[in-house]
């Protein structure tokens, strides 16, 4: 497969920038999204926009897929006017949405079942930034041929492709890589507290802190972001819960003992609850602002 042509389906914060890697890799790419209003900057960049999934599936030979949870994706693929009904299914279908591995492995069965064409599970790393930079880093799960396959297309948004193992492994990884990402904005969010409440100035933190053990690109990206509030979030407490759920159904399935993320998955589910849902994640300090030790 020397030009294969691309189909992506999910024009979000991710899905726009992506694409438009792919665009200025030379690649020809259809689109699809469920609000066409947000395909204009991608048609007037070379894109051709679809009705359906099913005729972005009838004229590409590789369909990516980056959407907000698993049902979502099993409707793009499996709906009424889904991939599955192409007359020609795509060769590859690419999942960058974050899903249980056990709903991927299942919906992978049933996508080969139903089209002997190939599932990979390729979420991603890296933010909005990293989407559009090109830096994307992507752990993959499939058969290594197919993958391989796939990997000079990818890198026109990522700078590494892993194959983590079968598939559901990418999956898997990204979930670890969850896992890492909530325990770490949560210890950042009560640090900031602590610096602010003892009258440092937090503006100064990251670059003091920077080479240091504690340094870290979430550091460096959300310490800023809570002392100067973002105007648009590039990573929501809503999306951040849902990934959390799924390393919950993950540890059960798993029989892994969990004693710090259930309580960051309380503090996040708090937040939604005091209809933090849509806000940037570095904005989840706020719940502490309003509480404070009792005095002795």
């Amino acid at each position: 497969m020397t030009t294969p042509r691309v189909g992506f389906c999910g024009i979000g914060r991710m899905g726009e920038p992506m694409t438009q890697r792919l665009l200025a890799a030379g690649h020809e790419v259809a689109v699809w999204n469920r609000s066409t209003a947000k395909l204009a900057a991608l048609t007037d960049a070379g894109a051709i926009a679809c009705i359906t999934p099913q005729a972005l599936g009838e004229c590409v030979d590789i369909a990516m897929l980056c959407l907000g949870d698993g049902k979502a994706v099993e409707e793009v693929v499996f709906g009424e006017h889904g991939l599955v009904h192409a007359a020609a299914p795509p060769r590859f279908l690419i999942d960058h949405s974050t899903l249980s591995p056990a709903l991927t492995r299942a919906l992978a069965k049933r996508w080969h079942e139903s089209t002997g064409s190939v599932w990979i599970d390729a979420p991603v790393s890296g933010g909005t930034g990293g989407a559009e930079a090109g830096t994307l880093a992507i752990m993959a799960g499939g058969p290594a041929d197919a993958i391989e396959a796939v990997t000079p297309v990818l890198r026109a948004f990522s700078s590494r492709v892993t194959r983590m193992g079968d598939t559901g492994a990418g999956q898997t990884t990204k979930l670890a890589n969850q896992a890492i990402v909530a325990t770490t904005l949560a210890g950042l969010a009560e640090a900031f507290l602590l610096a602010k409440r003892s009258g440092i100035d937090t503006s100064a933190v990251p670059s003091a802190l920077q080479g240091g053990w504690a340094d870290s690109v979430l550091l460096q990206t959300l310490w800023p972001r809570m002392v100067n509030p973002p105007e648009h979030a590039t990573g929501t407490v809503r999306v951040m819960l849902k990934d959390l759920d799924a390393i919950a159904e993950l540890a059960h399935t798993s029989a892994t003992v969990q004693r710090v993320l259930p309580e960051v998955r309380r503090l996040l589910t708090d937040a939604v609850q005091r209809g933090m849902a849509d806000w940037d994640l570095s904005q989840i300090f706020r719940i502490g602002e309003a509480e404070s030790l009792p005095q002795a």
